[in-house]
């Protein structure tokens, strides 16, 4: 059994590290497990509420701040990796995941593979999004995958995406389902105590990218066909280029558009906030803000694309409908008329989620490890039979 586990991610903003935490915090929970988490030193989370500084060792690492920082980190890897490879061999993990791929993890990829620890690649987009990401950030990536003995997909629809490409069809490609994000995750401690919902209109939040992919062209048009009569209020919160769709939504009543970064510790009060996230994407792989929107017991409609109809089958309180503004703009209307829902999801629920994806993930590694020596062997025993 591989005990010791190294999970990183090295991400300063944004899901990524937030996902590295919950993998790390349930894969310690399981018997005979002890992990390892590596942080960049600049990641927001580490100054999040609720963070468990005292209930798990915590790797910083120095990573960048800006591009040319990030150009200094790459050119500085023969100080780097020696570095790194020092803290592995002190620590001996047993296998190493990469929660979420970023721009220099190829410097810890080198240090794993002199130091023989075998890796393993969480996959959230296996191609990139329009306008999102930077330049070269899938080129990375798909260096790092190939470098990996494991590569571990969040829905099947990201796994088909991987296998199309060139290289991948014969690769072994796992698949995690990825289970609700609490905010904040205070290791199975209840969350923060909710604020009495005051009655009033029903409050609908979109957050996140705000990018084109994410349909901000099809909210628009569906919010302005609803009936005048309808109450509601609509918040569009999160950072993206400034676009005619986001100053059009901004002019309509009952609605609110935020383009700025939400820190991560305004997370938890912003979707508290919230009767139901709105996801009316054009694309998706699956999402990280659906699933906080799961954890916290909200309704979700979200548009029937990518890998959200496998993320939400049959999670009570979903409402999936098809890229089409009529759909939307009935769903959205038959959700205001319904009135607000009280949260269901309780956090041990989501404890149980996440280590059930653990123990998955890690039974599969094996798996997956114990057949690729079987074929190492066989094709050194076979010319000699």
């Amino acid at each position: 059994m591989m005990k010791r586990v190294l999970v990183w991610q090295w991400g300063r903003r944004g899901g990524g590290p937030r996902f590295g935490l919950n993998l790390a915090q349930a894969i310690a929970r399981l018997p005979g497990r002890e992990v390892i988490l590596s942080l960049s030193r600049r990641a927001e989370i580490l100054t999040a509420p609720g963070f468990p500084h005292d209930a798990m060792t915590v790797w910083q690492v120095e990573t960048y701040g800006s591009l040319s920082g990030l150009v200094m980190r790459l050119l500085g890897a023969p100080v780097v990796i020696p570095r790194l490879l020092k803290k592995l061999r002190l620590w001996q993990p047993d296998l190493a995941i990469c929660a979420m791929t970023g721009p220099i993890d190829l410097l810890m990829a080198c240090a794993l593979r002199c130091a023989g620890v075998p890796l393993v690649v969480v996959v959230h987009d296996a191609l990139p999004h329009p306008g999102d990401g930077f330049p070269l950030q899938h080129t990375l990536q798909n260096i790092l995958i190939r470098q990996a003995q494991g590569i571990v997909a969040l829905t099947h629809h990201v796994a088909h995406q991987l296998r199309e490409q060139v290289g991948m069809q014969e690769r072994e490609i796992m698949v995690a389902s990825l289970p609700p994000f609490d905010y904040p995750a205070l290791h199975g401690k209840s969350r923060v105590p909710p604020v009495e919902r005051l009655p009033g209109p029903v409050r609908l939040l979109m957050f996140g990218r705000l990018l084109s992919y994410k349909g901000l062209d099809l909210l628009l048009e569906a919010l302005k066909r609803l009936p005048s009569t309808l109450e509601y209020e609509c918040r569009i919160v999160g950072s993206g280029p400034d676009s005619s769709e986001l100053r059009k939504l901004a002019a309509l009543p009952h609605v609110s558009v935020e383009n700025r970064w939400v820190e991560e510790e305004e997370i938890a009060s912003l979707v508290g906030w919230a009767d139901a996230m709105v996801l009316p994407y054009r694309e998706a792989s699956q999402s990280g803000v659906g699933a906080v929107a799961i954890a916290a017991g909200k309704q979700v409609l979200a548009t029937r694309v990518g890998g959200l109809e496998e993320q939400f089958a049959g999670l009570p309180g979903v409402t999936l409908c098809d890229v089409d503004v009529t759909v939307l703009t009935n769903a959205l209307e038959a959700l205001i008329v319904a009135g607000p829902v009280v949260p269901k999801m309780q956090v041990r629920q989501t404890d149980i989620l996440w280590e059930k994806m653990a123990v998955t993930m890690l039974a599969d590694v094996e798996k997956s490890r114990r057949r690729q020596e079987a074929s190492q062997v066989e094709a050194v025993v076979t010319p000699f039979s």
